[in-house]
This record gives C-alpha cells, structure tokens and sequence, in this order.
C-alpha cells in the first residue's frame, strides 16, 4: 500500500498548464512549488501526483495561481496509466526521493556532536527527514537507512554490546527469545525466519526500542543495545548465517536479495528482497500489528525459500 488512497477509483492526479512567455517569475514558482509537493513529470503531459486530499488541494491551489498569472490549468483526476506501468511509476516517484535522502545522510553522517550548534543542526535534518517522508508516497529504500544514521546522530554514546565473536553454537541458543525493533522490515522479517527455521525452532520474539528493559533477550537488528545486526558489509541476515555457520545454498542466494533490498545497493543483482520488503511496508500501513506482520513476512520469506529449493 502507498500513502495514496488504494480504493480511490482515480488513484492519480494531473496537473496540465501553460503560462504566458512572460511570465519567467511565476513559472519558476510554479516550478518550486511542484518540487517541493514531490511530483513527477510525465512526459510533455504534465506533472502527477498520487490522488489523496492534501495532494488535491495543493494542485487545486497551484491551478488557482497559474491562472491569476493569465495562464491556463486543468487538474485531472486519472483512473489508469499505461504508460510507463504502475510498477515503472513507483519505481519513478521512489527514484526521485533517492537523492534527498543521500544528501541527508551523507551531512548527518558528518556531524560532530560535540561541534557548537549541534542540536540546532540535528533538529534542522530532523525537520527535512519529515519533509522528504511526507512527499515519500512510496517508500524509497534509503528512508530507512536515513532514520537509523539520525537516530545514531542523535545518540553517539550508545555503546552496542556485540554478540559474542567467532563462531557459534546453536546448542547455546536454544528457546530463547529475541528482540528487534517494532514494524520489522524486509531484514528483521528475514532474521526471524533465518533463526526460527535454522538457529532455534522454539524461539520467541518481542518488539521494543530498548533492550535494555528485557536483560535476558538476544537483540537484532536494533539501533542499539548490540546483539546481531548489520556487521561491515552484511546486513543482520548475512550475520547470522556467518556466525551460526549457515551453508545452506538456498540460504545463501536469499541472503543476497535481503542485502540488495536492505542496503539499496544492487550488490547481487537480486530485486526478490525489493517486491516482499514493499509487500512489508504496505501491510505496515495497514496497521497490522507487529506480531502478524512478522508472522506474514515468515511466511513469505518461507515461500521464498521453497520456490528456489
């Protein structure tokens, strides 16, 4: 599900004008504003946006003040595109969020918390993550990379507790329970399957934000209190499967498409991760709650691993 309506019976707008040739100064308002709503150009065609009321209004005002220019406006409602695909069109409106993100965690990666004017800065690029969220109507990839490098400017002395290194013994991790952060993403959901399938089939799991407040759980995937997570280049699924000695071939090629949809990086050249991770986002903001969405994610990543098998 995106953040536009799904059972709108015309899911997009468009948005259709011309102004004057005079009218270079208005143009470039128009122009602005048309950035900072987060739309797309289509062509020669005009510029569109997912149909919801905030997007409505706004395109409805835009209309308003092209025509007090002498220009001319139409906004449309559209009931289908052919042309690019539906699919081709998220992928579009989620390439065009991919370098607002880039620019904000590049700068909050190079923050010094010690640095005069800190918290001012931090608030600053708190502020402009909401502002790219809000125009984010189908949830580019780097959105979740761009909140955990915030959380970690916002916490730099947070000390992670890593699991222990080296190999390990599933003997030892036997009926436990584990905990990771609440709406599990494509890694998190992948993790707890990974554990539940070959590390400890009586393993139980909780969501929370701190650890800390449940001393006898094994974190992962958590912004802090250390367990398992992303270790140099692995995502917490290719984590695990090192320190538990997972070989399994199957295994090993889903551990690719989780690392390519985690990271963003086309590392392996696989986009499995990328269609169940948006799966996960779009029964997310259904509300379904955490423990179901977990379960359901299981259960896709167990379908995965049978289609292969």
């Amino acid at each position: 599900m995106s953040k536009a309506t799904e059972t709108n019976s015309a899911p997009w707008l468009l948005l259709i004008f011309t102004l004057p040739g005079n009218k270079a100064s208005a143009r470039v308002g128009i122009w602005r504003k048309l950035q900072r709503y987060g739309t797309l150009a289509i062509r020669n065609s005009g510029y569109v946006l997912p149909n919801t009321p905030t997007n409505h209004e706004r395109f409805a005002w835009l209309a308003t003040s092209i025509r007090a220019s002498k220009g001319e406006a139409s906004v449309l409602q559209i009931q289908s595109i052919d042309d690019p695909s539906i699919e081709r069109l998220h992928d579009l409106f989620r390439e065009e969020r991919r370098p607002d993100y880039s620019a904000l965690i590049q700068e909050a990666q190079n923050l010094d918390p010690s640095a005069p004017g800190f918290p001012n800065q931090l608030a600053k690029m708190k502020r402009r993550f909401e502002e790219i969220s809000e125009i984010d109507f189908f949830n580019c990839t780097l959105r979740d990379k761009a909140e955990e490098v915030l959380y970690r400017a916002e916490h730099p002395a947070t000390k992670n507790v890593q699991a222990p290194k080296g190999k390990l013994s599933k003997a030892t991790y036997q009926k436990r329970a584990w905990i990771t952060r609440p709406r599990p993403g494509i890694d998190r959901v992948s993790s707890a399957w990974l554990i539940q399938r070959f590390i400890d089939p009586k393993a139980t799991f909780l969501f929370g934000s701190e650890p800390g407040s449940h001393p006898k759980v094994l974190p992962f995937d958590m912004y802090e209190g250390g367990g398992f997570g992303h270790e140099g280049e692995n995502c917490t699924f290719e984590t695990l499967c090192s320190r538990f000695g997972i070989r399994d071939k199957v295994v090993h090629r889903i551990g690719q498409a989780i690392h390519d949809a985690d990271f963003d990086d086309g590392k392996f050249g696989r986009t499995e991760g990328v269609t169940i991770n948006h799966v996960l986002k779009g029964w997310a903001k259904q509300g379904i709650p955490d423990d179901e969405l977990l379960r359901r994610g299981m259960d896709l990543i167990e379908g995965l691993y049978r289609s292969i098998t």
